[in-house]
């Protein structure tokens, strides 16, 4: 059967993905993740807002269950699941999230500790008073309604906010390759900014900042990089250091105790995992200061008690917990917002534009919705009136009328046909009439009792009204100055609601590091013939026995605080901190030299503490014969490699000696250098020169051709033999030569 190839569409598949993927990512930008620059709402709180609207659920109005909003606004409006929409909901009624709360929630909706909210069905919710300012003016028709999904109901495509929503209450949120992360502000201080805009839409940053300074979070805090927040309006982008806000009080047998009253926006909602981070913090003793920590917040705040020991640094202490813990995070600032279906990243001075500009649209349409209302009000009181003064006549034409019909014709066109009149002066009079239909209708369904002398009054005054406010409707249309005065008016009348004092601190403040208090000890760093280090403290070594200490080569008595020094047959020094290597039981293998410090495969002569090498005179001794006296405090750096001597092509280190300060002053002490074709040489010790570590040293010995030096050693005078490549030598007599002059053959 051959196929029906009518119905077949050829696709490049690339160019496929790449359309489909670019339509889903817009539709997740714009349709979800970014709110609306003029509201500053993302879709789905806006069909949730208007879903209650729907409701009647007002301020005034009793709560109702969340799971009766959430299944209105997911079959009517919203259908991606309920999950996403109760937590939508949830948020809204956060103090701790939002600086004015668009819902009004009664019931376990969770809590700045980190606590989850009840299910829906267990908890409800009303609008609030600020959710008010968004939805009051929907029914003048100021914004554009479309379709929902099914087209079965209208949903508005914007809500008529009177203020600037999206700078009070910021905004979060992550969609395709893009994410918007906007802080939220005072909105007495926003007000004000949004008022000097309309005042002066050339206005500067500047001046603009000295009503908005900066972000205002609900939790409070400190943001302490002030200087960054003029950079982060302008551009759209930035970074801002938010830090707890804390006291010291004095505490119980003499410790001090810091007290956290306010925390960084970016735990609120999860407060409990701030104090655990402190509380872990303190058990692994990762901050030896801290005594106890306590979690005493209730109803009336904030209040993490942290108990510091009795006689330590507190303010140290504070820098340490502010550098390692939550009491001090980024937040990440993105001001991105959805202007005309495309996502923007905007300043500050460019959003309130925006709002001054959906202000204008807004309170254009509503005067204009109340000029109509008035002009159609006007008419129908203008008929009225007019028909107070020809009623004897209405009432002839009511009488002699076979139908409605009938009397309304004759009322708006004069048509007296098949009307029967008493006289003919009623019937020529009644050809006159020229009332408007709705003039009509209202004669028509006027009361006997507005022919009363006061209610004709009132007629009249109501006129005058009228004329009044149509003149002024006109006048607010005709002039943006005026129109600028009303936006202004409102905007101050709701300052007056809002006016929230100002709850986040502003200040610059540098980075202070934590000096670690460590209590001083001394300390055994054993290494193994491997390379393996490990130390062990005073205690524990006084247990070991003899015969396992024979393990180990090299053990360096020193202080916890100090540092390894090793110095290497290529000329290196390094240095590693005591700290640095681990604590080990003397069961345990520790880890290699290497991979403390960057030897890498040199050959380590010596390993000393820097406490001692510093108060040392080092002899340097080379392959080649050069010799040199350098002093320790030469050694002296911060860096953990530095040269320790200069060394020529294909020489090296044969010996590095090391000698007290008594040693080196001590004018019998002798140097006996020994050679690979056992040529020996004796001199005295104050005869090398003392050199910077740079220096190369002076000629200890000549050399045969192929011959090098293998040992120099200073015996004490009381030593009788030394060791030369594990061959015992004993030295009967050594004659003392100066350098320079060929050394006698040792005897073997």
């Amino acid at each position: 059967m051959k196929p029906n190839t009518e119905n077949i569409i050829q696709l490049d598949f690339s160019e496929e993905m790449k359309n489909s993927f670019r339509d889903y990512a817009m539709s997740v930008i714009v349709s979800r993740a970014i709110p609306d620059v003029r509201d500053g709402l993302k879709p789905v709180q806006r069909r949730i807002l208007y879903a209650m609207r729907e409701l009647g659920l007002e301020p005034a109005k009793p709560h109702r269950k969340s799971a009766r909003i959430v299944g209105d606004t997911m079959g009517k409006y919203h259908p991606h699941g309920d999950s996403s929409i109760y937590d939508a909901l949830v948020r809204m009624t956060e103090e701790f999230s939002m600086s004015i709360p668009l819902v009004d929630g009664h019931g376990n909706f969770g809590s700045i500790d980190g606590d989850g909210s009840a299910a829906m069905r267990y908890t409800e919710a009303r609008l609030s008073e600020g959710a008010m300012t968004m939805l009051d003016h929907l029914e003048k028709g100021l914004v554009p309604f479309i379709p929902n999904f099914d087209d079965s109901e209208k949903e508005p495509v914007v809500l008529p906010a009177m203020i600037p929503n999206l700078l009070i209450n910021g905004s979060t949120g992550i969609a395709v390759g893009m994410a918007t992360n906007i802080p939220s502000h005072n909105p007495a201080e926003v007000i004000d900014g949004a008022i000097a805009y309309l005042d002066n839409p050339e206005i500067t940053l500047d001046k603009l900042m000295k009503y908005i300074p900066g972000p205002d979070f609900p939790t409070g805090g400190m943001i302490i990089n002030q200087e960054d927040i003029r950079n982060i309006y302008e551009t759209g982008e930035g970074k801002l250091r938010l830090r707890a806000l804390t006291e010291i009080e004095n505490g119980e047998n003499g410790r001090k105790n810091i007290i956290i009253t306010e925390i960084p926006y970016t735990v609120a909602g999860n407060k409990t995992k701030l104090v655990e981070n402190l509380v872990n913090l303190m058990k692994d003793k990762v901050f030896d200061e801290i005594y106890d920590v306590r979690d005493e917040s209730s109803k009336e705040g904030i209040r993490i008690v942290i108990e510091v020991k009795k006689d330590r640094d507190t303010e140290n202490l504070l820098n340490g917990l502010y550098k390692k813990t939550l009491m001090e995070d980024t937040y990440g600032v993105n001001i991105l917002a959805i202007k005309d279906q495309q996502p923007v990243t905007f300043s500050l001075k460019a959003l309130l534009k925006e709002f001054v500009t959906f202000q204008e649209e807004l309170y254009t349409k509503e005067y204009e919705h109340l000029l109509g209302k008035a002009e159609n009000r006007l008419e129908i009181v203008g008929g009225l009136i007019r028909a107070t003064d020809v009623i004897d006549l209405i009432i002839e034409i009511l009488r002699g009328s076979s139908s409605i019909g009938q009397a309304k014709s004759c009322l708006t066109s004069g048509d007296i046909t098949d009307i029967k009149f008493k006289s003919k002066a009623s019937e020529k009079q009644a050809t006159t009439l020229d009332f408007t239909e709705r003039q009509a209708e209202a004669i028509l369904a006027m009361p006997l009792s507005r022919l009363i002398g006061l209610e004709i009054l009132r007629l009249h005054e109501e006129n005058d009204s009228l004329l009044k406010s149509i003149e002024e409707y006109k006048l607010i249309l005709s002039d943006t100055k005026e129109l600028y005065r009303v936006i202004k008016n409102t905007l101050k009348e709701y300052k007056k609601t809002f006016n929230i004092p100002r709850r986040t601190k502003l200040t610059s403040i540098a980075n202070v590091d934590y000096v670690e208090e460590v209590k001083i000890e001394d300390i055994y760093i054993l290494i193994d013939r491997f390379g393996y280090t490990k130390s062990i403290d005073n205690v524990s070594y006084s247990r070991i026995s003899e015969d396992t200490l024979k393990e180990y080569p090299h053990i360096i008595l020193c202080k916890n605080t100090d540092k390894l020094c090793l110095f290497t047959a290529e000329g290196n020094m390094y240095q590693v901190k005591v700290s640095q290597i681990p604590k080990c039981k003397i069961k345990d293998k520790g880890v290699l030299i290497h991979t403390l410090c960057k030897v890498d495969k040199e050959n380590i002569l010596v390993y000393t503490s820097f406490e001692q090498l510093f108060e040392s005179q080092l002899v340097f001794s080379t392959k080649s014969g050069y010799i040199k006296l350098v002093s320790g405090i030469e050694f002296e750096t911060n860096r953990t490699a530095i040269s320790a001597t200069k060394l020529e092509a294909e020489d090296e280190v044969v010996n590095v000696i090391m000698l007290s300060a008594s040693e080196a002053l001590d004018k019998n002490s002798k140097v006996i250098i020994l050679t690979e074709k056992g040529t020996s040489l004796g001199f005295l010790l104050d005869e090398i020169p003392e050199m910077k570590k740079t220096g190369r040293g002076v000629k200890s010995i000549e050399l045969d051709k192929g011959d090098s030096v293998v040992l120099t050693t200073i015996p004490k005078a009381t030593d009788e033999f030394f060791i030369l490549k594990e061959k015992e030598l004993s030295i009967k007599k050594v004659r003392l030569r100066k350098r320079g002059q060929k050394g006698q053959k040792a005897q073997l």
